[in-house]
């Protein structure tokens, strides 16, 4: 029974995996229909509806995410073997899948890839910018990207850049009208341009923090983003005032395009870390990628 049920079982996962039978077909190099038939014909050997299709979306009964949860991390374990029999030969090789943030990736890991990717040529990287907290293992990404204080106990974290702050900027010529804060709470004042949370949709709080104190503020503005290089936009053409990673702005205030404000309110916090499931079985290519991007102080 197990000969003629492992590919369809395979085929199973990567359905419920997707939530789409489009996205599988094409991850799996089949057409749609024939993976249909393959789920179809599954289910009636078991005698068990192991999924729920409807026109918008795909899922697990409850069958099904029992079948999925047991069988899965075999499935999962045979990949990593054949990954690692594959490491045996002289040669470093395979496919790392990542996940990171629109600053973490910009800022420190692609300067870090570059030089990687130049030195190991047959390794190939797949690199998903994302601005949730993605779960990795679910997603089944090799690794993520995050800030040192949003990391789960459960993972293994990898310091990969320096401390960094945020700061809040604004144009002359809005200063000019508006006047500059001098607390955070003066910001409830001014026009500011927010940043939408892509995890739960609500906006993005400011916050700052001088010696023991610690403020949120929640502020108003004519516009909100999801994109960090807008938000530095329309500061510079005098729209609000935007709260951004430093980095991104030093060429813009150095020049004098941007000035900051509220600078002794910005304190640094930890930087980026790259982390993974701590039972995650190392393959070569990500033990490399691990010593090419610890970040050497």
């Amino acid at each position: 029974m197990l000969k003629e049920n492992f590919n369809d079982l395979w085929y199973l996962i990567v359905v419920a995996r997707e939530r789409s039978f489009t996205r599988a077909a094409a991850k799996l190099g089949v057409s749609q229909s024939a993976l249909s038939h393959a789920i179809r014909g599954l289910e009636e050997r078991l005698g068990v509806r192991l999924l729920t299709r409807t026109t918008r979306s795909v899922a697990p009964t409850d069958a099904g995410e029992t079948l999925i949860a047991s069988i899965g991390p075999r499935f999962d374990q045979i990949e990593t073997d054949l990954v690692a029999l594959t490491d045996r030969r002289d040669r470093v090789a395979g496919t790392l899948r990542i996940t990171a943030g629109e600053h973490a990736l910009s800022s420190t890991l692609w300067p870090l890839l570059k030089p990687f990717l130049k030195a190991w040529p047959d390794v190939n990287i797949e690199l998903t910018t994302d601005n949730m907290l993605t779960d990795i293992v679910s997603d089944r990404f090799d690794a993520g990207v995050r800030l040192g204080d949003q990391i789960a106990r459960d993972m293994v974290a990898v310091r990969i850049g320096p401390d960094w702050r945020m700061v809040v900027v604004g144009a002359p010529d809005y200063f000019a009208v508006q006047g500059k804060p001098e607390t955070p709470t003066d910001l409830q004042q001014h026009r500011c341009i927010n940043m939408r949370l892509p995890t739960h949709g609500g906006v993005y709080p400011w916050e700052f923090s001088r010696d023991d104190q610690q403020i949120r503020i929640r502020v108003e503005g004519q516009l909100i983003f999801n994109n960090l290089n807008a938000r530095v936009e329309a500061a510079i053409a005098g729209l609000g005032l935007a709260y951004v990673p430093e980095d991104c702005v030093s060429e813009a205030v150095a020049t004098g395009t941007l000035v900051k404000v509220l600078d002794a309110w910005c304190e640094p916090f930890s930087g980026y870390h790259l982390y993974y499931p701590s039972r995650k079985q190392h393959t070569a290519a990500f033990a490399r990628l691990l010593d090419a991007v610890r970040w050497q102080p």
